[in-house]
């Protein structure tokens, strides 16, 4: 395709440096659909005739065909999947396939076919967030009056209901959701047309083509067009911090499940056990869940890195930015899916996690907060109070509930019996009834108002 500049071939290295379609092969959906447009627009501007165009078409659809059904058969010497699909296209239907590349570059053909890879990734990446939504619903409203140690340096702190724990994850993927929103918002101008970083001195129509693959408009600068990777970027720093967050959860459940904790039951669909330990049940799927965030970091930072150095427009480094993209989207869907699996799946253990949560003496706040309301004490007078409280619960090993009013007044006289009813975990829970709170009823308004959310996108 470039050879009529060079005498002789590249070297064999060369060869195998240059190629990418072992990588660039996922493609092969987009690169058709994308020269199926530009085809069609170059026959209805006259820049091609009318009967090349109707052949390109045809030979395109029975390209998609093949290639749906056996896959792309590679070969480096063409180097990409742009020139594979070429190069059948000529074996296909004759010389008019040579026809197909006028007015365009490889330069904006790639920027083409991966904006539409990238609108198809996010299309994916939000279905899958919505699955792991439903889980994260169906749980926590079955959950929403379940008492658990609410955690501060993973340390008891108050105690809260599991349902509110939960939905705490649910909210960080509504702001996931937004990021890609966004992100396919911002990616949606079509780079076809620009071709090497120029422009094209053919009377293309690229509104026609933009609005032919579902874009809202062309790209303004064609530099700009092919040299852009920011969408790129904007997937992979939406699914790094989405992964961020489904690691997070899979660290929960990890710790969860071990022993010391043993507030859930891991499923057998998504754990494994030990080849020489026959009492385990591991929770490698939370594991692995938690390990693929790593790499999807990684992938953004990679790309990060391929951008910062490359000056305008297009250079073959850009040929390295797949590579991270393809690796993020896999390990994000199925690291997506395997946790709305596991969420939907996994047993909880109440009477543990409620006998966990009055560990800690986690209702001491309950008690200040008491003093102040009740008793009419500034909150630094009454934060001292519990403290002491606290103090003599832990010299004698028992919890705070368990202390007598003698006692308690044998620290501040102003203690009342009316005090001690506030210090149960439930009433402790039953009490955080501030929007946002942790009361049950404020849970199940808050997965009514999910619900009607997600009926309204």
């Amino acid at each position: 395709m470039w050879g009529g500049r060079f005498e002789g071939g590249p070297a064999d290295l060369m060869r195998s440096i240059n190629s990418s379609i072992g990588t660039d092969k996922r493609l092969w959906r987009e690169d058709v659909e994308a020269s199926r447009a530009h085809a069609a627009m170059l026959g209805r501007q006259g820049i091609i005739p009318a009967e090349d165009a109707a052949a390109i078409e045809a030979g395109l659809i029975a390209i998609a065909e093949e290639f749906a059904e056996l896959g792309v058969a590679e070969d480096s010497a063409l180097e990409d999947i742009h020139m594979h699909v070429e190069q059948r296209l000529t074996e296909a239907i004759g010389p008019a396939a040579g026809r197909l590349h006028t007015a365009r570059s490889r330069n904006d053909q790639v920027a083409t076919d991966l904006k539409l890879f990238v609108r198809g990734a996010i299309d994916e990446a939000l279905a899958a967030i919505d699955g792991l939504e439903a889980a994260i619903l169906g749980r926590a409203e079955e959950q929403s009056a379940t008492i658990m140690p609410g955690f501060t340096h993973l340390q008891s702190g108050q105690p809260v209901t599991l349902g509110h724990h939960l939905m705490a994850y649910r909210e960080m993927l509504v702001r996931d959701r937004s990021r890609f929103a966004d992100a396919r918002a911002r990616l949606n101008e079509c780079p076809l047309g620009a071709a090497a970083l120029a422009g094209t001195g053919f009377a293309i129509d690229r509104d026609s083509t933009a609005a032919a693959l579902a874009f809202d408009r062309p790209t303004a600068n064609s530099i700009d067009s092919v040299a852009d990777r920011d969408f790129v970027v904007d997937y992979l720093h939406a699914a790094a911090l989405c992964s961020v967050h489904l690691s997070r959860l899979a660290e929960e459940i990890t710790l969860w499940a071990s022993q010391p904790f043993a507030f859930v039951a891991l499923p057998n669909a998504w754990s494994t056990g030990s080849s020489i330990m026959p009492n385990k049940r591991n929770p490698d799927a939370a594991e692995l869940v938690r390990g693929h965030s790593a790499r999807i970091l990684g992938d953004l930072v990679a790309l990060l890195v391929l951008l910062k150095g490359l000056p305008l427009a297009y250079a073959k480094d850009l040929q390295d930015d797949k590579t991270p993209l393809f690796d993020a989207h896999d390990l994000l869907i199925v690291s997506l899916h395997a946790m709305a699996g596991m969420v939907a799946e996994i047993g909880f253990d109440a009477e543990r996690m409620r006998a966990a949560a009055e560990n800690g003496h986690s209702t001491a706040t309950d008690l200040a907060d008491w003093l102040v309301a009740d008793g009419g004490i500034p909150f630094r007078e009454a934060h001292q109070i519990a403290g002491r409280a606290v103090a003599i619960a832990e010299a004698k090993g028992v919890g705070l509930s368990e202390l007598s009013l003698e006692e308690l007044q044998s620290i501040d006289p102003r203690i009342e019996a009316a005090a001690i009813e506030r210090l149960s975990v439930e009433a402790s829970v039953a009490s955080r009834s501030s929007a946002g709170g942790t009361a049950p009823e404020r849970v199940i308004e808050a997965i009514a108002a999910a619900r009607a959310a997600r009926r309204s996108q």
